[in-house]
């Protein structure tokens, strides 16, 4: 039997709070609590002997906080704890549907309890909450906490998706996004979004090629041997009031020796380095007049031992003097319509000599081979001295080095510069290329 003195306080705290009930949504669990079972040593009646211990009272936790709301809560919101006048909040637990905790911040005398990230949405949580009461009496309680959907979810693909583990140093990074993304604010939330860390550290910056795609690179090259590691994480975020974040993806690899090559169109020679260092001279040729070799900066997008070349996908009709349809072997891509490094013994006799190629560089098949044995996805190869226009900066290949730093810092929606200190694991991840001769 309870004593009458913790009847009288509890009743001097029922009427201490007139009319206070729990909300009728909340799925309440009052912390239940048994008496305490003491033991004598010898059965004595000594003052100290089997003296009866008081237990804590227990009081309803719907009494003492309020929190935001529980069914069809906004999401893109933290979920909240609010403790009435004199009581105070002394824990929150918030699991989401996978088990895991949702971080919080507990307010300084325990005033209140807010989730340290936004509520995803078309997601259930289970907050469990204890609070106490100014006279010390103590109790939890249970809240299912329910969001709204989201009209839209905004996912991000990101890349480079090759299912590689180590690309060139001028491989960028890129995000596609599920929904087109117009208005600066929410392009810079987008951008607050996406985390690139990288071991060593560079400084590099986000451009928007379109409505849907992001590219990030470095303001050089990234150095050799870097672990680059990207992150994009939005989930519960709004991004323009009715699309919020979605799921959370992640994309990792490092670079290999920094590999350039040099194509010289009025030498017909390529200059290949490693690391700086000039490892090998080839003669070469490329484009004739009328069908010369894009200027600038390209990056290796992939490499096929064979492939058919047709004169057809350039708009070169069958049957008229310039077409042809052979098959081609140690082809090294670097543009999207067409353009190879690749074997050319047809033209052995040209190269190092004049440019006979229909824009591609060609090279005896030993060459080709070694050019090919030496190269990967994201290295290096710019043409200087041709006559052709210059390589476009996005849509043909990954042309993004063309642009100056300045230029490419205006494509930002936050308009700066990213340090990317801190270190990456690699990781890998599946796509393949878009075959086009």
């Amino acid at each position: 039997m309870a004593d009458s003195s913790a009847a009288g306080r509890e009743k001097r705290t029922d009427e201490r709070r007139p009319g206070r009930r729990a909300p009728v949504w909340l799925a309440l669990t009052p912390l239940l609590m048994g008496p305490l079972a003491a033991c004598s040593g010898g059965g004595g009646s000594g003052a100290g002997a089997g003296a009866a211990i008081t237990p804590p009272r227990v009081v309803d936790a719907a009494h003492l906080v309020h929190t935001s709301p529980v069914r069809d809560a906004e999401p893109g919101k933290p979920f909240t704890v609010t403790a009435e006048s004199g009581d105070t909040v002394t824990d929150v637990t918030l699991t989401g549907p996978d088990g895991r905790q949702v971080p919080g911040v507990l307010e300084a005398g325990g005033h209140g309890w807010h989730s340290a990230g936004p509520l995803a949405p078309g997601t259930r949580y289970t907050a469990v909450i204890a609070a106490a009461d100014g006279d010390g009496a103590r109790g939890e309680m249970t809240a299912v906490v329910s969001v709204k959907a989201a009209a839209k979810l905004l996912n991000a693909a990101l890349g480079p998706d090759l299912g590689q583990e180590v690309y060139g140093v001028g491989e960028p990074l890129t995000v596609q996004l599920s929904e087109e993304v117009k208005d600066p604010a929410a392009r810079q939330q987008v951008e607050r979004a996406l985390t690139v860390v990288s071991s060593p550290a560079v400084t590099g910056a986000w451009y928007w090629v379109d409505n849907k795609n992001l590219h990030f690179r470095p303001k050089d090259f990234w150095p050799a041997n870097t672990r680059v590691k990207l992150t994009y994480d939005a989930q519960g975020r709004s991004i323009d009031g009715s699309m919020y974040g979605g799921s959370l993806s992640t994309v990792s690899f490092r670079t290999g020796d920094r590999v350039e090559a040099l194509v010289d169109a009025s030498s017909d020679q390529l200059t290949f380095k490693r690391n700086g260092e000039v490892v090998n001279t080839i003669p070469v040729t490329t484009g004739k007049p009328g069908f010369d070799t894009r200027n600038g900066i390209k990056v290796v997008l992939g490499q096929e031992r064979v492939v058919q070349m047709s004169s057809e996908t350039i708009g070169i009709a069958k049957g008229s003097s310039e077409s042809y349809d052979l098959k081609v072997e140690w082809a090294t891509r670097v543009t999207w319509s067409g353009e190879y490094v690749h074997a050319a013994p047809w033209s052995v006799g040209s190269q190092g000599v004049e440019n006979v190629s229909h824009g591609c560089t060609g090279m005896s098949t030993d060459n080709a081979k070694w050019f090919f044995e030496q190269t990967r996805v994201g290295d290096i190869v710019q043409v200087v001295n041709s006559q052709g226009h210059a390589m476009e900066p996005f849509g043909n290949g990954f042309g993004d080095w063309n642009l100056s730093w300045d230029a490419w810092l205006k494509g930002s929606a936050l308009g700066q510069a990213i340090d990317t200190s801190g270190p990456a694991p690699s990781a890998q991840s599946a796509a393949t290329l878009r075959p086009e001769v």
